[in-house]
């Protein structure tokens, strides 16, 4: 049985062409734990609970019974991205050169910001957009 879940939670649902092999990238590059994985057939149907922190990303396959979804990949470009704010004391520099290393394309190197925190921002191996930073929302 599921957990319950807080009435402010927001949930990013992103589909893969390959979901399995998302879900390992967003753990190894990102830091993200597998906190629940759905097999399908035929890897068709994959979908997953990723946890960081206290926030999770769902991830599923652009195959679904509710017809097929675009990767930002097919689509030739990002129509959004997620920010996902990490502990203050973050080391953003280490955080980004683990990304890089699993295979992420850095957009934005590590840099200082105007909110007094760090960021970086990254794309993973379908093209989605992913912005890390250490600073706190006011």
């Amino acid at each position: 049985m599921n957990a319950p879940v807080s009435a402010r939670a927001i949930f990013p649902s992103l589909k893969y062409d390959d979901a399995p092999r998302a879900i390992g990238f967003l753990c190894n590059a990102f830091g993200f734990e597998k906190y629940a994985v759905f097999p399908g057939a035929g890897r068709t149907k994959a979908h997953a609970q990723l946890k960081l922190g206290s926030n999770y990303v769902m991830v599923g396959a652009t195959t679904t019974d509710h017809g097929p979804i675009s990767t930002p990949q097919a689509l030739d470009g990002a129509i959004g991205g997620i920010v996902v704010v990490l502990e203050t004391d973050a080391d953003i520099d280490a955080h980004c050169a683990r990304a890089r290393a699993a295979g992420a394309t850095i957009v934005d190197e590590p840099g200082s910001d105007s909110f007094g925190g760090r960021n970086y921002t990254a794309t993973d191996i379908e093209g989605y957009s992913w912005s890390f930073s250490s600073y706190r929302l006011a």
